[in-house]
């Protein structure tokens, strides 16, 4: 049970903007690993810090607006949905940038290993993945390189502000 009502397993990790709390379900990161071929720490810290960038969207009141942007005009509500996503990408890629800059992991690879789990939940490989085939139309989060893309700039920028996935709608 969560502020945002009953979740299964299926739904993934989600943030919860009623209660405010983030959560996961461990298989998940198993099958990030196994199915998805996302692996390493920072992999499931990526995971974890675009879980933290809805949070960061609710506090500062982006979700909000989108919500009611959606309302006003639901034929871009799909659209408004992924450039949500991909800014908690690239909130989780200026998070690594900071992490990387008081030395709490390595660069190099170790950055690849969330860039590859980026690309691993894109909803292109998803789909292909358990539909056989890609459907834009209905993506909720982007395509691989879309997230890939927005993760790298938060990363190279280090600046929240950066993330301007709305403007580039």
């Amino acid at each position: 049970n969560t502020g945002c009502g009953q979740a299964t397993s299926q739904v993934g990790p989600f943030y919860c903007p009623l209660d405010g709390l983030v959560y996961f379900d461990l298989d998940f990161l198993v099958q990030l690993q196994e199915q998805f071929g996302a692996t390493g720490d920072l992999a499931a810290q990526y995971i974890v810090a675009h879980e933290y960038g809805h949070h960061v969207q609710n506090v500062l009141g982006t979700s909000g607006e989108v919500s009611q942007q959606q309302q006003a005009d639901p034929d871009g509500a799909n659209a408004l949905s992924v450039a949500l996503e991909l800014q908690a990408d690239c909130y989780a890629g200026a998070w690594a940038n900071d992490a990387n800059r008081r030395n709490q992991f390595e660069e190099g690879e170790v950055v690849n290993e969330a860039i590859n789990a980026a690309e691993a939940v894109g909803d292109d490989r998803i789909q292909q993945r358990t539909q056989g085939r890609i459907d834009p139309e209905s993506w909720t989060h982007g395509s691989s390189e879309q997230r890939a893309s927005w993760f790298r700039r938060g990363y190279e920028t280090g600046d929240p502000a950066q993330c301007t996935t709305f403007e580039e709608l």
